[in-house]
């Protein structure tokens, strides 16, 4: 006689959700349940906050843009409103995100803090502990990110620093900061625009670039040059297109080497492949590095009382330390038993997909990248459940079928 897993779901103490538990209420939690409704497949998304997209609400920056046009950031099945410019600000997307919940008919259940997800191999199921209740499904989805916590490196000599250190995702705005000297840890996008941002309020900023980093223009021949290396990735060999790609870097924004900006030997988007390491999109610091306003600084040996020593021997005061240092996953602290992520909570892909793992656990936002790989997975979790629940709806009338035989 045949056997379902559904049949075991009554026996299972807990309260019991018929479709997917989905941990996380940011873009790709949304995109994930807005995917399974498509397909008709239920879901819950518990959210440790009071309010979708936490990230963007409540620790991103006043001046922040999306990094690429919205025509490659929108999720599954609703796209931009017409009126929203080429480069949505932060909140043209919290409202984006706003209404797409509205839309689908997206309750997120809020103040659940996911204290513990583990799968129970007696029963088959998942069960997911959050401060007052267990939930029980076949399907968990973690769409936390890559982003949940803020990365805090430890710097030499930081605690004895007499002024205000803050991480980006406390940072608001360089009115604050006004004439004070500013020493920005961290050259990635939001070490740049925290820069340029304190420029513009009349501070000093002193970036330090540790290593070695593309930065690209944002756009080549008034086109996106993440959209032009897409569209040439269809018809040349990715290194070809990297050649390129440095080529018109190098005539649009000259050789960025002579102003401390060393360039990987690997290519930007070979390297953003391979290790996740997203290149630099100039939205105007690049101009400020050359004219001096923004002070590019080596690596940091210490910090003192009242400022920092440099690995060059260089020693200059401050008054403020901004950490751009960015965000860590908080998965391995609240999933237990598996071995999907590694300790610092970056996903393994040696099971060769970057979105399912084993006995129903799925992952998305993980891919590095961004949101357009964000709606990739999302769009392939809701398949890949909906194929299994063709299956057990087949296992079901075949045991009906030889019952009454």
């Amino acid at each position: 006689m045949g056997f379902c897993k559904e049949d075991l779901k009554d026996q299972v103490q807990g309260v019991w959700v018929d479709g997917a538990i989905i941990v996380g209420a940011g873009p790709s939690g949304l995109a994930v349940s807005a995917c399974l409704k498509k397909n008709g497949i239920s879901s819950l998304i518990l959210e440790r906050n009071d309010c979708l997209a936490s990230l963007w609400q409540n620790k991103t920056y006043d001046f922040l843009k999306l990094h690429l046009p919205q025509n490659f950031c929108e999720l599954p099945f609703f796209g931009f409103p017409r009126n929203f410019p080429k480069y949505p600000t932060k909140h043209h997307f919290i409202s984006y995100i706003e209404s797409y919940a509205q839309h689908f008919g997206i309750q997120p259940k809020f103040k659940q803090v996911v204290e513990r997800a583990e799968f129970d191999s007696l029963c088959g199921f998942w069960r997911v502990y959050t401060q007052d209740c267990e939930y029980v499904s076949r399907w968990l989805v973690v769409a936390t990110g890559e982003n949940a916590e803020p990365f805090i490196p430890e710097i030499v000599g930081i605690e004895s620093f007499d002024g205000p250190v803050v991480h980006t995702s406390e940072y608001k705005s360089g009115v604050e900061f006004k004439k004070q000297r500013v020493l920005v840890v961290g050259c990635g996008n939001s070490g740049m625009e925290v820069s340029l941002d304190l420029c513009k309020h009349n501070a000093i900023p002193h970036l330090v670039v540790r290593n070695s980093v593309h930065v690209l223009p944002r756009e080549m021949f008034g086109c996106s040059t993440f959209g032009i290396a897409m569209t040439l990735l269809k018809w040349f060999p990715l290194r070809l297109v990297d050649k390129f790609l440095i080529l018109m870097c190098n005539s649009i924004l000259g050789k960025t080497e002579k102003l401390g900006l060393r360039r990987p030997k690997t290519g930007p988007i070979e390297l953003k492949n391979a290790t996740g390491k997203t290149p630099i999109l100039d939205g105007g610091a690049l101009s400020h590095i050359k004219s001096g306003k923004i002070k590019v600084m080596v690596g940091v040996k210490e910090i003192t009382r009242n400022g920092a020593k440099f690995m060059d021997v260089q020693e200059r005061e401050f008054d403020a330390i901004v950490l751009a240092t960015g965000y860590k996953s908080n998965v391995p602290f609240w999933l237990k038993g598996r071995e999907l992520f590694t300790e610092d909570g970056l996903l393994k892909t040696s099971n060769g997909s970057v979105w399912k793992g084993e006995e129903g656990l799925y992952t998305v936002g993980f891919s590095k990248r961004g949101l357009l790989g964000t709606a990739s997975d999302a769009l392939n979790i809701a398949r890949d459940i909906a194929d299994q629940l063709k299956i057990y709806k087949d296992c079901k009338d075949s045991c009906t079928s030889v019952a009454i035989i």
